[in-house]
């Protein structure tokens, strides 16, 4: 058992602490506001019931997971953990100013893994005194239920800072592919404008939001279309990480469609919100 620090309680956040936590290790869960860790206990606590519910929980009680997880304001309590992740929003500036925090506050050989999609690795550690020990950790959604991790070397990384990622994932059954560090890596340089272009063929009104998803579905045997895949990411995640692969790039491709964006402005983010392409209100 390890003590790992989770810096951000948002959708990826929960999962990543409630999979930890599963499996044997102490977690601190770390946000801004009482509020956000109140909610955040109480979507980890309904999924456990589900898990156990499913038989997935291997007969332990969801109590007994609770236990293992401590919920906090104060990013002090990160002082003495061996693995920070972090999954806040993907905004240089906010994750910026997260690891300028942490890395003054926790030990020498803590890890830092950064639970991004598109932010340069190499350049999270260039803000950091420890670059060789900061990491990509890109964890999809739902964390509990998928067994792959992309893993993100940066410029620095060192083989033993992977070496421990490597065993942590495995004690939580699940594997990594170590890809290099370019923005969007491989997983969401490639999603990214496969969402972004099923958006501009639903405003192009070319087919239906159900429709564009069915053909997903039946012709590739994809269990989520991409537009079911954006209301569950997130619809704002999905535009913050196409402006980062436009910023980092400079090509057009990546350029969001206007209905993302108008729907972002408007609230509908998907399932947390309860509406994006699809309503999830009930």
């Amino acid at each position: 058992m390890i003590k790992v620090g989770v810096v951000g309680a948002g959708v990826i956040g929960v999962g990543v602490i409630q999979d930890l936590a599963q499996h044997g290790h102490s977690v601190i869960a770390v946000d801004l506001t009482d509020e956000l860790l109140d909610a955040a206990r109480a979507v980890i606590r309904q999924n456990l019931r589900m898990h156990a519910m499913l038989g997935r929980s291997a007969g332990e009680k969801p109590a007994a997971v609770l236990d293992r997880i401590s919920f906090t304001t104060d990013v002090e309590v990160l002082a003495d953990v061996d693995f920070v992740i972090e999954n806040v929003t993907e905004k240089w500036d906010v994750k910026e100013a997260v690891y300028r925090r942490i890395d003054s506050i926790c030990p020498e050989p803590t890890v830092f893994g950064v639970n991004t999609s598109c932010i340069s690795i190499t350049r999270v550690g260039s803000v950091t005194e420890r670059p060789d020990r900061v990491v990509g950790m890109h964890f999809m959604n739902p964390v509990p239920l998928k067994s792959m991790v992309e893993v993100i070397r940066g410029y620095h990384t060192s083989d033993e800072t992977l070496e421990k990622v490597n065993e942590l994932l495995a004690s939580c059954d699940k594997e990594c592919v170590v890809v290099n560090d370019m923005p969007g890596f491989v997983s969401n340089r490639v999603l990214m404008v496969t969402v972004n272009e099923a958006i501009f063929v639903l405003a192009d009104q070319v087919a239906s939001a159900q429709d564009v998803d069915r053909i997903f579905k039946t012709c590739f045997s994809h269990k989520m279309g991409p537009l079911e895949t954006a209301d569950l990411i997130g619809l704002d995640t999905i535009l913050f990480s196409l402006e980062a692969l436009c910023e980092a790039y400079s090509d057009n491709k990546f350029r969001p469609c206007p209905l993302l964006k108008n729907m972002v402005h408007a609230g509908l983010l998907g399932r947390k919100s309860g509406r994006g392409f699809y309503s999830y209100e009930e």
